[in-house]
């Protein structure tokens, strides 16, 4: 049994003679099944108490880069801010570089500018285009790890990838429109903020390939580049309206989705079943006045402290061992929003 502890702090820990742990490391016989249990408890103990020693004092600089609406940067931020102090003994900092529109060109020299500066690690959602994959690879070769949140940029070097799997979503959307309608013809308003997001765009595909696949009946009416933004938006929506009598659905994948209750309520157009992303203030209010049908949500605070454990691990702080998992989807209706 590999292990970097004294046998006398495994007795110690443990509440066994010496003897015993050395027969137990050495896989020699006569000691009983529980006292061995017990030992190798102790030993996966000693590991978490020299984790938490590894920790204490460790200071973390982290640098919060996005491109989003200001409502989801905004509960990013909050989120992060909240779990920071779980994370204790590790004392974590982050400077925040939020923007609801950003060129590539800034987000590239900024990615530049804090490699050039230093971090511990960037938490990074941005579009998935090869200028910033390239400015990801410088800051990843000045030994800065990069944790992508939401969106994913697979062909740069970042570390990890923090969110949904969007294509499930995309499909579990799918699944609860064509459900909602039921046996109606109909067309689905499918909204992104911007084509130039590797998440927005996996969401539609994977909404596409489950509309089709189960509900052929159903049609697909797309628009863009509003960034999720209320007034450019709505301007989208009341234009796809007019042209396309038959959308009776909306699957918001890039938000604005009050500007967009706005313009079917103006266009006198009913809309059956809305589903949103995302648990924000906007959102909420929707939900408690039926005017979406559903959210698909994910916790983004266990997001910012996945991202957070993934730094730790990167500067030595955490065992290579400790692995996040996946972020659950969750399907929150105007019954069971969570307080």
């Amino acid at each position: 049994m590999a292990h970097p502890f004294l046998v006398k702090d495994i007795a110690l820990q443990a509440g066994v003679s010496i003897a015993t742990v050395d027969r137990v490391l050495h896989g020699r016989s006569g000691v009983r099944r529980h006292t061995i249990r017990r030992i190798e408890q102790a030993i996966r103990e000693l590991e978490t108490q020299r984790s938490q020693l590894g920790l204490s004092g460790r200071k973390f600089i982290l640098d919060l880069v996005m491109e989003a609406p200001m409502r989801f940067t905004e509960a990013v931020r909050a989120a992060l801010e909240a779990e920071m102090p779980g994370l204790h003994p590790a004392v974590f900092r982050a400077r925040h570089h939020l923007a609801e529109v950003r060129a590539a060109a800034n987000t590239v020299a900024l990615l530049d500018a804090i490699a050039r500066r230093g971090s511990n690690g960037i938490f990074l959602k941005a579009p998935d285009i090869p200028e910033i994959a390239a400015a990801v690879d410088r800051v990843v070769r000045s030994g800065i790890p990069v944790v992508t949140l939401v969106t994913d940029l697979p062909n740069s070097r970042r570390l990890a990838y923090v969110g949904i799997d969007n294509r499930a979503a995309g499909e579990t959307a799918a699944y609860l429109i064509g459900a909602w309608l039921g046996e109606r013809r109909a067309d689905v308003l499918v909204t992104l903020s911007s084509n130039r997001f590797r998440g927005e765009e996996e969401r539609e595909i994977g909404f596409r390939r489950a509309l089709r696949e189960n509900f052929p009946d159903l049609g697909i009416v797309d628009i863009s580049e509003g960034h999720g933004i209320d007034r450019a938006t709505g301007e989208l929506v009341r234009t796809a309206l007019a042209h396309h009598p038959d959308v009776a659905a909306v699957y918001s994948i890039g938000g604005g989705n009050a500007s967009i209750v706005q313009a079917f309520a103006e266009m006198k157009r009913p809309c059956l079943v809305f589903i949103g992303h995302d648990l924000d203030a906007d959102n909420i209010d929707l939900l408690r006045g039926r005017h979406i049908s559903a959210v698909l949500h994910h916790d983004l605070r266990q997001d910012m402290r996945s991202a957070c454990i993934h730094i730790m691990r990167a500067q030595g702080a955490l065992p290579r061992s400790v692995a996040p998992g996946a972020s659950n989807i969750q399907i929150i209706t105007p019954f069971n929003m969570p307080a």
